[in-house]
């Protein structure tokens, strides 16, 4: 079984600790397909720079590399608090006031609540630490709150309105201004926080259009209303790829239904061909510790039978202490893991009608694979739709894309076992690549390898592949 590379990726965040072009290259040597922006920290500078150096670290090493801007939203947050703390108590009554500063009872929020909330609703501060209830609106700027659990609360702690209605307007005044600054970036998939409903994934997909962006868009799945299966369906659907949020989400819905939503989550892309990441504290003890604990390994190993596309790190890789040492231990948890235990493939039945076709052509491509003993998959694909089709199957076999698009080939890099390679559109762009990777050794031996050809009739024509071929290639 050829074990060239992971079936599952690797994404990780870029921060503080990795941010030079020494770092970044270490980062790709040890196994990371894609980088993370997080536009909830750090300037528009310092993004051009990182870009650069992963730009130049991709052709060095020839892989291709996906860069995901992730867009704040509206992470509403306190402000500053006086020495930086406020004790609170059950029973306490506190103010949240967009328009002051913190004195008394009164705390500063970054974000006019009195606008969206509603008496009853439940208000999470400190990322959960602190319960509270919404019990009056003072004003056109402030909240009056219960408290119901004793504890304190710091600065610039997140908040969580798990009942609050945003109406669609999850894309604030700073996201817009990092969706134009991202539009004249390399990015190739854009992520949106706090997604409600497909709307806001329309919504945001309109506003790239209107830029001219060709990034995809992935839908963080982190609230109460996103989960609804109606609404995770309608999610899963309207986007290109689904992130599994599971820190927002475990305050906001409950931690006890995480590892059921993200299964499913896994199984709805899987049915749409979609890209599915899971993030969130995977191998958090590493962000001070050079080893993973055996639930954290546990935790890759799950998403990785599950079959997810990619696994991603935060804290671990921004602001870590040991962020090569991490990534080369989910590396090879991956790898352990897709040799030993096969992805699951529940998520192959009740396929729509409209993907059936398309579905048929990469399943033969799978099984014939499979029964001749081919080494590879080779995919020609313009818009990389046919390799993502012939993904979702899970293949125990690497899919090799050749695409004559860049964009597409950078987006492939996060997709399930897929390697994706930028060549000339042509009739026989995929045997080309096939002779290309046999005589470089890539499949660890020059000597003849067989290989399953997925193509079309129009070479380069988006929706076209009709056609699979068994090649020896002497």
């Amino acid at each position: 079984m050829n074990t060239i590379f992971k079936r599952t990726k690797i994404l990780a965040t870029l921060g503080p600790v990795t941010s030079s072009e020494e770092k970044i290259n270490e980062l790709i040597d040890a196994g990371v397909n894609g980088f993370r922006f997080n536009f909830s920290h750090g300037s528009h500078e310092e993004r051009l720079d990182q870009l650069k150096w992963i730009r130049e670290a991709s052709a060095a090493s020839n892989r291709q590399i996906a860069v995901l801007q992730d867009l704040q939203g509206p992470k509403i947050r306190l402000g500053v608090l006086n020495d930086n703390r406020h004790d609170v108590k059950k029973g306490d009554e506190i103010v949240l006031d967009f328009a002051a500063d913190h004195h008394d009872n009164i705390l500063p929020v970054q974000y006019n609540l009195a606008e969206k909330v509603k008496t009853g609703e439940p208000i999470y501060l400190f990322d959960g630490k602190v319960r509270t209830t919404v019990v009056g609106i003072d004003s056109g700027t402030a909240i009056r709150l219960r408290v119901e659990n004793d504890g304190f609360l710091m600065s610039k702690k997140g908040i969580n309105l798990p009942d609050t209605d945003f109406g669609g307007d999850i894309l604030t005044e700073k996201d817009l201004k990092d969706l134009e600054f991202g539009a004249t970036q390399d990015y190739d998939y854009v992520a949106l926080s706090f997604v409600q409903s497909e709307d806001d994934i329309n919504n945001l997909r309109q506003i790239l259009t209107s830029h001219g962006s060709t990034a995809q868009i992935i839908a963080k799945v982190e609230t109460k209303a996103a989960i609804r299966p109606e609404t995770l369906e309608a999610i899963v659907k309207a986007s290109d790829g689904v992130m599994v949020a599971r820190g927002d989400l475990a305050v906001e819905a409950g931690a006890e239904i995480v590892p059921i939503v993200q299964r499913q989550i896994i199984s709805l892309c899987r049915k749409y061909g979609k890209l599915s990441i899971v993030a969130t504290q995977m191998m958090a003890s590493m962000v001070d510790a050079p080893e993973p604990t055996r639930a954290e390994v546990s935790d890759v190993a799950t998403a990785v039978v599950q079959g997810a596309d990619t696994v991603m790190l935060s804290d671990e890789t921004a602001n870590g202490s040991y962020p090569v040492e991490t990534v080369a231990a989910m590396r090879k948890t991956i790898l352990y893991t897709q040799e030993h235990w096969p992805a699951d493939l529940a998520a192959q039945s009740a396929v729509p009608q409209e993907e059936r076709s398309r579905n048929a052509i990469a399943r033969a491509a799978v099984t014939v694979a499979e029964e001749v003993g081919a080494t590879a998959i080779v995919a020609e694909t313009k818009s990389g739709a046919t390799a993502a089709n012939i993904a979702k199957m899970r293949p125990h076999l690497p899919i090799c894309a050749v695409t004559s698009s860049p964009r597409a080939a950078q987006q492939l890099a996060l997709t399930y076992a897929t390697r994706s390679f930028v060549r000339p559109d042509g009739e026989k762009a995929g045997l080309d690549l096939a002779r290309e990777l046999r005589d470089a050794n890539y499949f660890g031996s020059n000597e003849s390898l067989t290989v399953v050809i997925v193509s079309g009739r129009q070479p380069g024509v988006a929706g076209g592949t009709d056609t699979v071929r068994v090649r020896v290639i002497e």
